[in-house]
């Protein structure tokens, strides 16, 4: 095959079927997983169920369900015919999903049987049926033609790497969706380069918590472990920890992805929670040597909990709080932060196991360049721009958008506020749409208030934002834990204790202002009685608060 080819996703597949045909592919816990001859073989009959509804390179083809192995064995049939996926977030609202279906003008739509009810009456010129994800039976359009296992496709396909594999509609915290074109190179090139931050092996164990419908998940927890004959395993459930913590026990993974809030939730909500009930542990925590010894006892306890045989904890999709990412040090356990966006493909820069540095993304990736662009004199930090092959194509059907974040010589502007050390680590600040701009000019960045407030007893998340020029914070509290704690409180002195919601707030307030610099003093903490709005990798849509 020719050199030009080699970085796309029907190659890089069927080099792996080749190799790995025995090996476990892909299923759901506790449940029969198939092979990747099996996986070769579903891949197949789809394409060949696809080809008798005159699906063609080029046509956009759309899944809309949670992760699950027919959505990986999908994503194989339809960019291995050099069709183009269009995945859908399952929690776009119903109006959402329409706008997606109708912008990418997508002939074929997969939708798993829970997420019917959102395309229930839609229809569009370009729409020829649709299919149920759980079992390829037709839900309309049905020409006569369904899925069969035994099927294979009747016409060899020749894909080549800047052939479009993806169109992805971001559900960003900016608001309005765009459809980020990612090529066979784009996805390809980032997977291969995946290697030099962590390797994969064909023994390796990947349990898949995130949604697959994100580019995050879609290369690096699917495209990366298949591409290596790796194993992978879906939750039917989402992951709560009664789902979880059994099925750690049970697949024992050696590599999972997750972002930064599933960490702060386990951090803050079991270990930190532990450390504080006793008075004198909570005391001896505040020093660093027994901080330190306290966090590798919980971080040894953490590992056994994931299954004792993670070797790769990947964290990304956005910044990890500070004093978190600090237990995970502490406690020597086998994370590595990742920073890119779905523009990227997504990963621009990462850490590596066992070399982490407090605060820090890593290096690029290699075939990667970053660069701080008209860098600020004194604090050197500037928005980010990136350059590689993993760069996209552009936003559908919208060159205008494209232009605005693509240079002409194919520098990709972030968007993202950042510092790059002297040895090449960056660090990210925040997002350039978020800084807020003081009255005497200067940056303020909402993030690292935010991870300040994080840290203090009882708050879930915040979101600082400025009002009539004044900085204000909207708090997200665990009023359960405060009633119980102001309880205990009542108990213990024999007189009245009750929970004040606006004292804790204040005392939030006094607490953030002694920690932050004067330009980032908050004015205001208000009550946020329910959890903020989220993206799929669980940021918050922080255009709906402005």
């Amino acid at each position: 095959m020719e050199s030009k080819n080699v970085l796309t996703i029907p190659f890089l597949a069927s080099e792996s079927f080749r190799k790995n045909g025995e090996n476990k592919a892909m299923g759901f816990v506790g449940e029969e997983v198939m092979t990747y001859n099996q996986l070769k073989s579903t891949v197949d009959a789809i394409i060949a169920m696809l080809e008798k509804y005159s699906v063609g390179h080029g046509d956009r083809v759309a899944i809309l369900s949670g992760s699950m192995p027919n959505w990986g064995a999908t994503y194989l049939a339809v960019t291995s015919m050099g069709a183009v996926v269009v995945p859908i977030l399952p929690d776009f609202t119903p109006e959402e999903i329409s706008n997606v279906l109708i912008h990418s003008g997508s002939m074929v739509l997969f939708v798993s049987g829970s997420l019917t009810a959102k395309v229930a009456g839609f229809r569009s010129e370009a729409l020829r049926a649709v299919f149920t994800l759980d079992d390829f039976a037709a839900l309309s359009g049905y020409n006569g033609t369904g899925f069969a296992p035994a099927l294979r496709p009747e016409k060899e396909y020749q894909v080549v790497e800047e052939d479009l594999a993806a169109i992805i509609y971001t559900s960003g915290t900016t608001g309005k969706s765009k459809g980020v074109m990612l090529t066979h190179k784009n996805i390809s090139f980032t997977a291969q380069k995946c290697l030099t931050l962590q390797k994969i092996e064909n023994d390796d164990v990947f349990l898949s918590i995130l949604p697959l419908s994100h580019t995050y998940e879609q290369t690096l927890g699917l495209i990366l472990p298949l591409f290596n004959g790796a194993a992978i395993y879906y939750l039917r459930k989402a992951a709560t920890p009664a789902v979880l913590l059994p099925a750690l026990e049970l697949v024992r993974p050696t590599v999972m992805l997750t972002v930064p809030l599933i960490m702060e939730k386990i951090y803050f909500n079991k270990i930190a929670a532990t450390f504080n009930k006793k008075k004198i542990i909570s005391l001896l925590y505040r020093t660093a040597p027994f901080r330190r010894l306290l966090n590798r006892l919980a971080g040894k306890k953490l590992y056994q909990t994931f299954g004792g045989r993670l070797k790769f904890f990947g964290i990304g999709g956005a910044k990890l709080n500070h004093t978190v990412e600090q237990f995970l040090i502490d406690a020597k356990f086998p994370y590595a932060i990742g920073y890119g966006l779905t523009e990227t493909s997504p990963l621009l820069a990462g850490t590596m196991v066992g070399s982490p540095r407090l605060g820090s993304t890593g290096r690029a990736m290699e075939g990667v360049t970053l660069k701080i662009e008209n860098p600020d004199p004194v604090t050197s930090e500037g928005e980010v721009w990136a350059r590689g092959e993993n760069v996209m194509r552009g936003y559908f059907n919208e060159p205008e958008k494209t232009a605005e974040v693509i240079t002409p010589d194919g520098w990709f502007r972030t968007g993202d506020l950042g510092i790059i050390s002297s040895d090449g680590f960056l660090s990210i600040k925040g997002r350039l749409k978020n800084m807020i701009v003081g009255s005497s000019g200067e940056n303020i960045y909402p993030e690292e208030i935010e991870s300040v407030i994080n840290d203090f007893g009882h708050v879930i998340e915040s979101l600082v934002v400025q009002q009539k020029g004044k900085l204000v914070a909207m708090v997200h509290l665990n009023i359960e834990e405060l009633q119980v704690k102001y309880h205990h409180m009542k108990k213990e002195l024999s007189e009245q204790a009750e929970l004040k919601v606006d004292e804790y707030l204040e005392e939030i307030r006094k607490y953030v202002n002694s920690r932050v610099n004067k330009f980032s003093q908050l004015q205001v903490v208000v009550y946020q009685p329910e959890p903020f709005q989220k993206t799929a990798t669980l940021k918050i849509k922080r255009f709906l608060y402005y």
